[in-house]
């Protein structure tokens, strides 16, 4: 198995986890098998381009996030990370939990909304 899908496969997993979406519920949404869907999660299988298209915006990330591990900051502007440089790691660690509540608010939507 290529290193890099393993890597590719194991982000999506993590981030499905976090959006608190189940394997055979994201497989459901992108219109493939669940074997074929925790084949790319293990990096045995590729996704095909559109199939990854899809998984990018099912799972609200960028490609680069699920290639690379990192995302760009494209909607985030710039003037929030400046001000973040002038922050104690303690007040990081509380815009993280302050950032964390709205992506769990706005999955709490998202569920009621798919109900």
């Amino acid at each position: 198995m290529n290193q890099q899908y393993m890597e590719m496969g194991n982000r999506i997993k993590l981030r499905r986890k976090e959006l608190r979406i189940k394997q055979n519920e994201l497989a459901e949404l992108l219109d493939i098998s669940n074997n074929h869907m925790s084949s790319i999660e293990t990096g045995r299988q590729k996704p095909s381009l559109d199939t990854f298209i899809r998984i990018c915006e099912e799972l609200k990330v960028t490609p680069d996030y699920l290639l690379l591990g990192c995302m760009h900051t494209i909607n985030i502007p710039q003037s929030i990370f400046d001000k973040l440089q002038l922050c104690s790691v303690e007040d990081i660690q509380l815009a993280k939990n302050f950032i964390e509540l709205l992506v769990e608010r706005n999955n709490s939507n998202r569920n009621s909304e798919n109900l």
